[in-house]
């Protein structure tokens, strides 16, 4: 009659491993979290560095020069994003990239006169299909709007690019995707390169100004800013 009296004192071993058993659980799934978190940053690609596509395609004075013309984005150019994600708790680094990449610049003595940039949308890929799916089919709807595009309003002064080989420039113009447009303006590096003009940089997003409604699924957000990146590999002609 006591025991039934008093259930939770008859088996205090049993509820002890019992709370020990959930303890565990939580403790793993943080530490779980925090391991996979930190693995990703690890992972995540760098930020598209000026000094990368140096050392890639060669640099220096010797290939400063005159400037003029039309430039066509060629092979070797990569367009993407890169947005902070918290995962219970934890921050994460999302980049996604393509190389189908293709567009055109007009540069006339040493301005930069106009310019297009047009990035494929469906083939951007980070290293979770499933969240690529998401990106491609509920974030942005690639089917409808498969493109991004960014156009140069110009002029850009680059007559410092054809002095010293390189010079960091602002690049006024328009960002359309998801079917929307917003005026913005691009942070770059533009470098005279041996095989031509390298174009590197990122413009800072507001996910919401192009009807893109980052992604919240209680244990996973995404931030609403974000970064648009791009290293742009030109020839001439």
């Amino acid at each position: 009659m006591t025991n039934s009296r008093h259930p939770l004192r008859s088996r205090p071993l049993t509820w002890i491993i019992a709370i020990l058993v959930i303890v565990l659980l939580i403790g793993g799934a943080i530490i779980g979290t925090r391991l996979y978190a930190s693995s990703q940053n690890s992972a995540a690609p760098e930020s598209f560095a000026e000094e990368d596509v140096a050392a890639e395609t060669g640099t220096g004075g010797a290939s400063a020069g005159a400037i003029a013309g039309e430039w066509t984005i060629g092979d070797g150019s990569e367009a993407g994003y890169r947005v902070d994600e918290v995962l219970n708790g934890e921050n994460v680094t999302v980049v996604g990239r393509t190389e189908d990449v293709t567009g055109s610049v007009t540069v006339e003595g040493t301005e930069l006169t106009a310019g297009t940039v047009t990035v494929d949308l469906r083939t951007v890929a980070t290293d979770n299909s499933r969240r690529d799916g998401y990106f491609t089919s509920q974030a942005i709807d690639t089917s409808a709007n498969p493109e991004a595009t960014f156009t140069a309003t110009g002029p850009v002064d680059l007559s410092a690019v054809g002095d010293s080989g390189s010079a960091e420039v602002e690049i006024p113009g328009t960002l359309e995707i998801n079917g929307q447009s917003q005026e913005t303006t691009a942070q770059a590096t533009t470098t005279r390169t041996n095989d031509g003009l390298s174009v590197v940089g990122a413009i800072d997003v507001t996910w919401q100004d192009f009807g893109v409604a980052p992604p919240n699924l209680g244990f996973v957000s995404v931030e609403d800013s974000g970064v648009v990146e791009f290293s742009l590999a030109l020839t001439q002609g």
